[in-house]
């Protein structure tokens, strides 16, 4: 399926590592000039070299999206490489909180601005180029955490739970314009750090440490779910691609789990 990506420029946030250095990756394979961010400079080499030894167009784009102050760094570092983004995936995010006893109004207030203000501050900056232009696509990441929540980070899930509802919201409020705004909430992923994290549990416990072991120790320990397998970033990379793709301009607020079926919902 051709998705019609080529020439489009995308903005991928947090795409310096993990999950967004993954979707950054598909996206440029599937032609698309990539920013990849980071929050601070020289932090993006490593997913750059990946994406341009491929063969794909990828820039460094710097601003701690954290402030109102950093997205205008943000804005002006993209300005100086890209004359407008058709695309953003608000990938930004961590899993930041404690636990129910121990969070207070400055836990709550923290994770929200990171998982949630910190995505319309990126959006904001750019919907504007979007609707000019008649052409958009706006992607918020979230969690399964979203749909089942845990007993711990109790902030860090709340926030994210908020995103859906986000972009329902966004999606009323862009009707007509040709730009689509959609929620991707995917399970557990197998970045680099989860690996290793995995791969040292199941050292500790006399586990044979390649990755089919691990990935079973994974699902066993961890969070199971129908498929029997865990994601990587660029299995999330593709179906993100797919998400903004011109083949899914019908695809629109839309709360879309990528989870291997781990959410157990039925909507």
């Amino acid at each position: 399926m051709e998705l019609g990506l080529s020439g489009r420029v995308a903005l991928v946030t947090g795409s310096w590592r993990g999950t967004g250095a993954g979707i950054a990756r598909v996206l440029a394979s599937e032609g698309a000039t990539v920013l990849v961010h980071g929050l601070e400079a020289d932090m993006c080499d490593t997913t750059i070299e990946s994406i341009r030894s491929a063969g794909g167009i990828a820039h460094e784009v710097v601003g701690d999206i954290r402030s109102d102050e950093g997205t205008q760094r943000l804005r002006e570092s993209v300005d100086r490489v890209v004359d407008r983004v058709d695309i953003v995936v608000n990938n930004y995010g961590v899993a930041e909180g404690s636990d129910w006893t121990q969070s207070d109004a400055q836990s709550w207030h923290s994770s929200y601005d990171t998982n949630v203000v910190s995505g319309i501050r990126v959006t904001n900056e750019f919907v504007g180029g979007m609707r000019a232009n008649g052409w958009g696509r706006i992607v918020f990441v979230s969690t399964v955490g979203a749909t089942r929540p845990g007993e711990r980070i109790p902030e860090y899930y709340a926030a994210k739970g908020a995103l859906p509802s986000v972009t329902v919201s966004l999606a009323k409020h862009l009707a007509n314009t040709g730009v689509t705004v959609n929620c991707v909430s995917p399970g557990i992923i197998a970045t680099p750090e989860m690996v290793e994290l995995f791969t040292k549990r199941a050292e500790r416990k006399g586990i044979a440490t390649d990755w089919s072991t691990v990935e079973k120790f994974v699902l066993e320990t961890g969070m199971a779910n129908p498929s029997g397998h865990v994601a990587t970033p660029e299995d999330v990379g593709r179906f993100i691609s797919f998400v903004v793709s011109e083949p899914a301009w019908h695809l629109n607020g839309a709360h879309l789990r990528f989870d291997g079926g781990a959410a157990d919902a039925v909507t």
